[in-house]
């Protein structure tokens, strides 16, 4: 539009401008209050119902009632389900888990996608708030050359412009659904990350002690079959035994000094595996000290209260996988969407000013609906709810494998438990009878009632009896172990400033504005979902 001609002219197009902007105003409003009445009022897609599994409720493991059992136990004699390594009374134990909680890398990538998670719930959550802002303003100042002393003219424009878009069919609910699922799925994977990780400190460090006991076994075995050498040496020298005897001795001797170098390799490279869980280089470990001998106190298996469902249903696992199914669920509420028409409330505020003194202060408003909907999209919105629903139904059966694996991995825990068990007894009553043996062939050889063979047979059945023992004492906390990953135990609920390291925090502050973020309470994720 052209530049009016005179004063005049400018001030009747202001007042004319007002008018007509102050009835669209009124009109808008009340459209806009009509559409903000009847917002969320309809939410397109399913609703999220989780996934039966009808045989779960009916679920009875090998050792139900002996080691998961619903009768309550003595405080004294329970454990605290997210402390179960707390049983077996190692202090060393202990204070590995708490600094592996504190150091390994793969606890905190866990953590951080919790920050990431809570991020993404307050962008989604941003959609319930007027999605388009604009602010505009500018300056232009007119001067004639020619004249100096001529003032010119300068024109100042402001223009405020807002875009919301109504959640008519409750996209943006679905969005938020979408998100909040997410982000507790997170919390919950980062629980998981901590089941693992205990599970891994415990275990490895089991393997390392076990592997010690393995290499003082053997170590006392050389001992012994070195002295029966120097024996045999010295009879052979006098002329009282046989070359053939020498041999045997120094055959067994030597073989059995052979297997140290296997076992020394193993016990560095668990040395490592425990440093990499610790989130440290390869190197000594000062908390290790010196490892003590495995009590047969420690190896006692501590029941757990419980139903068999339901401590499967808590597994940190499990929930990622059913807020997974909740996320994925919204997502096709998302998509259906997009049949509908998108119907939003739009603003204007214009302010414009002359430097000439008989031009009036032009100021404007502007407010209506906008409607926009794709009526032809030639199957491209059908295919889209498909897509969807089609992944929501792949992750319903991820639930389902992810629960029957569980249900297994306990079942395999506690038939390992009880069959190793039975092993430890027999093979502890084994090596007391070949130590006997082995005590009575060495009495009969130095007698001259038995051949040299029958000290090197019993010398060795002593060596393999108590490395089998030993090897099945390994196999039992193994079992043990697994029992209580599989059952899901040994996480912790954090607060969002704990889920990462002060190092990690610190860095992350300085970089970028995290607000109240790290002082945010975590959802409980193991709430049934919506």
């Amino acid at each position: 539009m052209g530049r009016p001609r005179d004063g005049n002219s400018y001030a009747k197009f202001g007042r004319l401008s007002l008018v007509l902007l102050k009835k669209q105003r009124y009109w808008g409003l009340l459209v806009s209050g009509l559409l903000s009445a009847l917002q969320g009022c309809t939410t397109v897609g399913p609703d999220y119902r989780e996934p039966s599994l009808p045989w779960l409720e009916q679920l009875e493991t090998a050792l139900y009632g002996t080691v998961i059992t619903e009768t309550p136990v003595a405080e004294e004699s329970g454990i605290g389900f997210d402390r179960w390594w707390t049983q077996f009374n190692d202090p060393v134990l202990n204070v590995l888990v708490q600094s592996a909680r504190a150091g390994n890398p793969s606890l905190q990538i866990a953590g951080l996608r919790v920050l990431e998670s809570r991020a993404l719930v307050r962008g989604s959550d941003a959609l319930s708030y007027p999605q388009q802002q604009t602010v505009s303003g500018s300056v232009v100042e007119v001067r004639n050359d020619s004249s100096r002393n001529s003032d010119g003219l300068t024109q100042w424009d402001a223009t405020l412009s807002i875009g919301w878009e109504l959640d008519f069919w409750g996209r943006f609910k679905r969005a938020q659904e979408s998100a909040d699922a997410a982000f507790l799925a997170s919390i919950a994977a980062q629980r998981d990350a901590q089941v693992l990780l205990v599970a891994q400190v415990v275990d490895v460090y089991w393997r390392l002690r076990i592997t010690e006991s393995r290499i003082a076994v053997l170590q006392a075995n050389i001992d012994r079959q070195y002295r029966s050498l120097e024996i045999t040496q010295q009879l052979f020298e006098a002329g009282q035994q046989s070359e053939l005897d020498l041999q045997q001795a120094r055959t067994q001797y030597l073989a059995t000094k052979a297997n140290l170098p296997a076992l020394l390799q193993a016990r560095a490279q668990l040395h490592n595996g425990l440093a990499l869980l610790l989130g440290r280089p390869p190197g000594p470990i000062e908390e290790l000290g010196t490892l003590q001998p495995i009590s047969a106190d420690a190896m006692k298996l501590q029941p757990i209260v419980g139903l068999p469902a339901a401590l499967l249903q808590q597994r940190p696992d499990v929930r990622v996988s059913i807020w997974q199914v909740a996320a994925q669920s919204a997502q096709i509420g998302l998509a259906t969407a997009d049949y509908y028409p998108s119907i939003a409330v739009g603003g204007q505020l214009t302010w414009n000013k002359y430097s000439l003194p008989f031009v009036d202060e032009l100021r404007g408003i502007a407010l209506g609906p906008a409607v926009s909907w794709s009526v032809f999209d030639w199957g491209r919105i059908a295919s889209g709810i498909q897509v969807q629903d089609a992944r929501l139904q792949q992750l319903i059966e991820v639930y389902r494998q992810t629960v029957l694996t569980a249900a297994r991995e306990v079942d395999d825990a506690m038939i390992a438990i009880d069959y190793t068990m039975q092993q430890q007894g027999l093979l502890a009553e084994t090596v007391e009878a070949a130590e006997r043996s082995l005590d009575l062939a060495e009495i009969r050889y130095r007698e001259g009632y038995t051949d040299f063979q029958r000290v090197l047979d019993a010398q060795r059945s002593v060596l393999n009896q108590a490395d089998r023992k030993l090897q099945t004492d390994a196999a039992y906390l193994s079992a043990v172990v697994a029992f209580y990953k599989a059952l899901g135990g040994g996480w912790q609920p954090d607060q969002l400033d704990t889920l990462v390291s002060k190092t990690n925090r610190e860095a992350m502050l300085d970089r970028t504005d995290w607000s109240d973020t790290f002082n945010t309470p975590v959802i409980d994720p193991l709430r049934p979902a919506p």
